[in-house]
């Protein structure tokens, strides 16, 4: 099963419901136990990094998030949740995030004909093939956020061009981002949870 972390931080309705669609078992969950023994742990998100770190600590869940991990259980942090993935963010405030990939989350600047934030459909350029990039060069997803993981060449997967080319998805291991919504991106969103179930030995 894979488990959707509750930290109050959104949008996890609209991900377990992509789950259902693709057949994949997943239970919405803040219980340490339950994501230390999960197959798959996905890290939804729509909020701020700050709170969402001090809400995530509240609830005892970086420590079982990052047992999780050591143990090898797949990870994919989707939005906000891609950016807690990384060292540090500097949204508001510096703040510690889960150090699963090396990077910090800076805000994207704004530029004449590229307001921020980064909303709508953009074009996935790949960079790096992997289980869950496999097939994304040229596919277009939808995105909305305000700030970008900057983050080293060797982990960086997949990208789209806005006023800078803007990492889409990231991974170290078996811990992945996508900075896009794959729930609201159709087929293409899709097929990336059942590329990620597959990661989790969990598809059909």
């Amino acid at each position: 099963m894979i488990i959707v972390i509750d930290y109050d931080a959104g949008n996890t309705a609209n991900v377990l419901r992509a789950l259902k669609k693709i057949g994949v078992e997943a239970e919405l969950s803040a219980d340490p136990e339950k994501i230390r023994q999960a197959q798959g742990l996905i890290l939804p998100g729509v909020g701020a990094f700050p709170s969402a770190m001090r809400e995530l600590e509240k609830r005892q869940l970086i420590s079982a998030i990052k047992d999780a991990v050591a143990a090898g259980t797949p990870l994919l942090g989707i939005c906000l949740g891609m950016q807690l993935l990384l060292e540090q963010g500097l949204e508001h405030q510096a703040t510690h995030g889960l150090g699963l990939i090396p990077g910090t989350c800076r805000p994207i600047l704004p530029e004449a004909g590229y307001p921020v934030p980064h909303m709508g459909w953009n074009t996935l350029h790949l960079e790096q093939e992997n289980q869950l990039t496999s097939g994304l060069e040229g596919e277009s997803v939808y995105f909305v956020h305000s700030y970008f993981t900057d983050v080293p060449k060797d982990y960086l997967d997949v990208t789209a061009s806005y006023s800078r080319e803007i990492p889409a998805m990231i991974s170290k291991g078996k811990v992945y981002g996508a900075q896009f919504h794959p729930e609201k991106s159709g087929e293409v969103g899709l097929g990336i949870l059942r590329n990620f179930a597959q990661v989790c030995q969990l598809e059909n």
